[in-house]
């Protein structure tokens, strides 16, 4: 026969657990930025201060999400409540957005993150769109 398969006491899939979330930094920030990066395989959060300095990141992949899962609406969501949860202990009450890539996750992660109570001042979109697209092949020789 094959080898048996223990069951661990690790999480289950049910509820996904925010990851050190006691351990940030001491400093309380009242206002900051939060940087979403949308794309087809990942959604990534990063909270920022006002000039830009890194409090907290989180990602759908770090939340133990795999493979197409985590470009899924639903990831989203759940790495915006664990960036909520973190910008509540950091004592931050506003924050602007900004958003970049075309994902499915944009809003959702948006939503995730208003469900822990901090106001949102601005949302704005840094998707790169080019000019006039890539250079078209060169033609035929026969």
């Amino acid at each position: 026969m094959g080898k048996k398969k223990i069951a661990t006491a690790k999480d289950s899939g049910g509820e996904l657990k925010a990851s050190n979330v006691p351990s940030l930094s001491k400093k309380k920030v009242d206002l900051g930025q939060l940087h979403v990066q949308s794309t087809y395989n990942n959604t990534i959060l990063v909270l920022t201060d006002a000039k830009g300095n890194v409090l907290a990141q989180s990602s759908s992949g770090a939340l133990g999400f795999k493979g197409a899962k985590k470009g899924t609406p639903f990831a989203a969501a759940k790495v915006g409540e664990i960036l909520g949860a973190k910008a509540g202990v950091i004592g931050m009450k506003e924050v602007a957005v900004v958003v970049k890539g075309v994902g499915s996750g944009r809003e959702s992660s948006i939503r995730g993150f208003i469900s822990k109570g901090i106001v949102i001042t601005s949302i704005k979109d840094v998707t790169p769109v080019p000019f006039n697209g890539p250079k078209p092949k060169k033609p035929r020789r026969v």
